[in-house]
């Protein structure tokens, strides 16, 4: 138990952090962005671009501020369940850390949500066309991926590792 408890205030720290830096970011958005051209960081490749989405991830599901409202605590106690019962020690503490990556990119945007009834993005690669995205998609997408490899394609991990996460009582 103490193991575990020495790994709360890192995660904590993070969440705070990755918040201040998506809330930071869209802030500046809408002082520097909202009603302007696009800004062209990289030409050809990035974008700094205004966007006031009412979906989801890269614009889908628009106008689904309930439902995301629902969800988004869900998730957050489902990421708290496992962080309270994952150990905070050796190979479990990079699932610890993008773990409060996630959550970094569901409050970030569930504020906005309940503060603005939409997200602002800002972010656009037009290198590929890609979907207006800001801070804490990026925060969810990238920990989201990195913890797929990690846990699907690297040797790090096996199928045990993982009993922490059952909802019977241990039999220990």
């Amino acid at each position: 138990m103490n193991k575990m408890k020495k790994f709360w205030l890192p995660d904590l720290l993070i969440v705070l952090a990755g918040i201040l830096l998506d809330q930071f970011t869209k802030y500046l958005a809408v002082i520097y962005l909202k009603g302007q051209e696009a800004v062209s960081l990289i030409p050809g490749v990035l974008e700094l671009r205004y966007l006031e989405n009412r979906g989801a991830a890269f614009g889908m599901m628009q106008g689904g501020k309930i439902f995301f409202l629902i969800i988004t605590p869900i998730i957050l106690a489902l990421v708290v369940y496992a962080m309270y019962k994952m150990p905070s020690v050796g190979k479990y503490r990079i699932l610890h850390i993008l773990l409060a990556c996630v959550a970094v990119g569901a409050v970030g945007n569930m504020i906005d949500r309940i503060r603005l009834d939409y997200v602002v993005d800002f972010i656009y690669i037009s290198l590929i066309d890609f979907p207006i995205f800001n801070v804490a998609d990026m925060f969810v997408s990238i920990a989201c991926v990195v913890g797929a490899v990690l846990i699907l394609f690297s040797n790090k991990y096996k199928d045990d590792d993982f009993s922490f996460l059952s909802w019977k009582k241990d039999k220990e």
